[in-house]
């Protein structure tokens, strides 16, 4: 798995699909898009992210949550681009009643894990996998309670994603950087 991090519009999803079409040659590619599309806004950016996977040959799967259904089937190898995590987890936080039993701090914990879990069995039967996440929370601004605990969360989600990632790279301005890796 290849971790690739970085702020809002950085560059990362050129990248990681860069990396996915270079690494994948003779694969199935499979792009994993976790965001739920509210307004006009949103409209645009699937359509951007869209035209710029054109010809690549990427099937989209739309999976705003419980993303760990993806499964391997016959010797097709398999390549998958998820995107992107702090979509994921806002989605797995904010629109699921997983955990809801439990005390805050213990769903935040519960959260993390079945993300990651889910993310691992992605990782498990793709042959190539590229994860894309977003910085958050570095700007120093200051949030509500419950916008706090999603930072907290996505902070989690990203250190355990890290750690199980073979490649870490941020996006800077277009630049990838490795954190993780062989090039480091």
């Amino acid at each position: 798995m290849i971790l690739i991090s970085g702020g809002s519009g950085s560059g990362k999803s050129a990248y990681a699909e860069e990396c996915i079409v270079r690494m994948s040659q003779g694969c199935s590619r499979y792009y994993l898009a976790t965001m739920q599309v509210y307004g006009e806004e949103g409209r645009k950016k699937v359509e951007r992210h869209k035209k710029l996977r054109q010809g690549k040959g990427f099937i989209t799967i739309e999976s705003p949550k419980d993303v760990g259904r993806v499964e391997k089937t016959g010797n097709n190898k398999l390549a998958v681009l998820l995107e992107c995590v702090s979509n994921l987890t806002a989605n797995e936080m904010f629109g699921s009643s997983f955990g809801t039993e439990l005390e805050p701090g213990r769903r935040t914990e519960a959260l993390a894990e079945k993300i990651c879990a889910d993310i691992a069995k992605i990782d498990e039967a793709a042959d190539f996998f590229a994860v894309i996440t977003n910085e958050v929370g570095s700007d120093g601004e200051m949030y509500e309670k419950e916008i706090l605990e999603y930072i907290r969360l996505l902070g989690l989600v990203n250190c355990r994603l890290a750690k199980m990632a073979s490649e870490v790279v941020e996006v800077v301005y277009g630049i990838p950087v490795m954190k993780k890796g062989a090039e480091v």
